[in-house]
């Protein structure tokens, strides 16, 4: 189809992220450049966006008056409000259906492991998986049934009961397509958002805490390899991940100080590593007068001495001065084997459980 200039046109999709125009809105044709077959419209909203119609840009011709019909469509503007109406109704829709998708998926009705769906759906949504996002809530119809329900759509939407039949083809599929692109985009974002909730170990959304976003004076969320294991979807997990400010970087590795609270999470963890690793030792034949040293040579004893953590290291590095006693600082915060240990930022949906307390998102 070719456009020309002075032309009015309305938006029907645009997969540019960052514009503020919205499905139903109006433009002017300046050009169409047939050969890129790209179309530079000056929009009523201020934007100049230009659409190229051969990626995913669309838009129709929209006529300058209004359709001859009664009600809202016969206002001077009313056919932009009544795109804008049905782009609002079907955002409704497809968060409802959203919600009512996730109640059998990852809510109340599931059953199986919710978080590992949670994370299927995610990934599946970022991957762009035609198998999961064919299987998430699509706004369909077909044959006859456009009419019967376009002119309820329409009506619910606008309130103009008589105004669907006013309407040419071409508006009617223009009023179905903002619809449908409102309904589908809405549903996949609020299915996103569910599948945060659900995939969360602490049942909140933490995105905002994932390590692309962590900086120095930044709260994350810090594990390293030792805790690290093979999930039920094949992918990396953290048994435990701990919540402290970045607060440097040693070797390209994580420097972080967190609460006491914290600070004794890490020390049981790692007793707890120990004791795992004696039991290993007893079943494999090593005998009792032997477990204390092969446990101290692979790791580090840590324990509290009042309010100093003791972590002695002496059998591990063959060194015997390795004691080292970590004080808190002026307000009461651990640096817990930084420099030491091999710490890094962790993705906390990639953990089981998180230790310490998150900000919410505005105050990360």
């Amino acid at each position: 189809m070719t456009y020309q200039p002075g032309q009015r046109v309305a938006l029907v999709h645009t997969s540019d992220p960052y514009t503020q125009l919205r499905p139903g809105d109006t433009g002017t044709v300046r050009r169409h450049d047939q050969q890129q077959n790209i179309v530079e419209v000056t929009w009523d909203s201020g934007s100049a966006l230009s659409m190229c119609l051969d990626a995913s840009d669309r838009i129709q011709p929209v006529t300058t008056s209004p359709p001859p019909a009664g009600g809202l469509v016969a206002e001077a503007a009313g056919w932009a409000a009544a795109l804008q109406r049905m782009r609002a109704a079907g955002i409704e829709a497809g968060r409802t259906a959203a919600e009512s998708w996730a109640q059998d998926t990852i809510g109340v009705r599931a059953s199986g492991d919710t978080r590992l769906a949670a994370r299927q759906v995610l990934a599946g949504i970022k991957d762009g998986d035609p198998a999961v996002l064919g299987a998430l809530p699509r706004f369909t119809l077909a044959g006859e049934a456009v009419d019967t329900a376009g002119w309820e759509l329409f009506a619910d939407a606008t309130g103009d009961v008589s105004g669907w039949f006013g309407l040419g083809i071409q508006q009617r599929d223009e009023a179905m397509a903002v619809y449908r692109d409102a309904f589908d985009t809405a549903a996949t974002d609020r299915i996103a958002d569910l599948c945060h909730l659900a995939a969360s170990p602490t049942g909140r959304d933490v995105s905002h805490l994932r390590p692309a976003r962590v900086r120095v004076g930044d709260i994350g969320v810090f594990s390293g390899d030792w805790a690290l294991a093979t999930g039920p979807d094949g992918g990396d997990r953290f048994a435990v991940g701990f919540v402290g400010t970045l607060v440097d970087y040693w070797n390209g590795w994580a420097v972080f100080s967190c609460t006491r609270a914290v600070a004794e999470a890490i020390v049981t963890d790692q007793q707890r590593h120990r004791d795992q690793y004696r039991h290993s030792l007893r079943d494999e034949g090593v005998p009792e007068d032997e477990l204390d040293r092969r446990v101290n040579a692979e790791l580090a004893n840590l324990s509290f001495d009042g309010d100093v953590i003791v972590a002695d290291q002496r059998t591990t590095s063959d060194d015997p001065d390795a004691i080292e006693r970590i004080a808190p600082d002026g307000d009461g915060r651990y640096v817990v084997m930084g420099r030491s240990w091999c710490w890094e930022a962790v993705d906390p949906y990639a953990c089981d459980r998180i230790v310490g307390d998150l900000p919410d998102p505005d105050q990360a």
